[in-house]
């Protein structure tokens, strides 16, 4: 497989050329990165920090993105609090298969919000995944969120 068929067949590339496509689960574009959903979430509000570059690793990246790849993580994290009031959350990198990344040639930073109590084992023993929230209602929840917050840090 060629870079370009990489390309051609990322899901995180065909999620950053759907501009203006309501399903998307962008919900915050930036400069060189930008935010979405995840498809297969952990928990409610599981999003990811994606560089616009199809890139495998950090050190791929350029300046600009690695640091908007902090800023968006950091936003991320301050609308995560804001709308879920989550105990916690996950940060995470996954470069490889053996490190757990679904997706491998395309960079991506993990939030996944935790609280205590919460059923994230059930991944683990059975093989599912409990979440009280569609994915269209959680876009829907963040995206102003993330509007505002935007504004806010302008």
């Amino acid at each position: 497989m060629t870079a370009s068929d990489k390309e051609e067949t990322c899901a995180f590339c065909a999620a950053r050329d759907a501009l203006d496509d309501p399903a998307s689960l962008v919900v915050l574009r930036g400069t060189t990165c930008f935010v979405l959903l995840n498809l297969y979430p952990y928990n409610n509000g599981h999003l990811m920090v994606v560089p616009n570059r199809h890139i495998a690793d950090l050190k791929s990246a350029e300046a600009a993105e690695l640091n908007e790849l902090m800023q968006l993580t950091r936003l991320s994290e301050l609308v995560l609090t804001e709308a879920y009031r989550p105990h916690g959350i996950n940060l995470g990198i996954n470069l490889g298969r053996p490190a757990g990344a679904g997706i491998l040639h395309h960079l991506h930073m993990h939030l996944v919000p935790r609280w205590n109590g919460d059923t994230n084992f059930m991944t683990v023993v059975g093989e599912t995944r409990v979440l009280p929230e569609d994915l269209s209602e959680s876009a829907a929840r963040l995206r102003p969120l993330f509007a505002r917050a935007r504004k806010e840090q302008a």
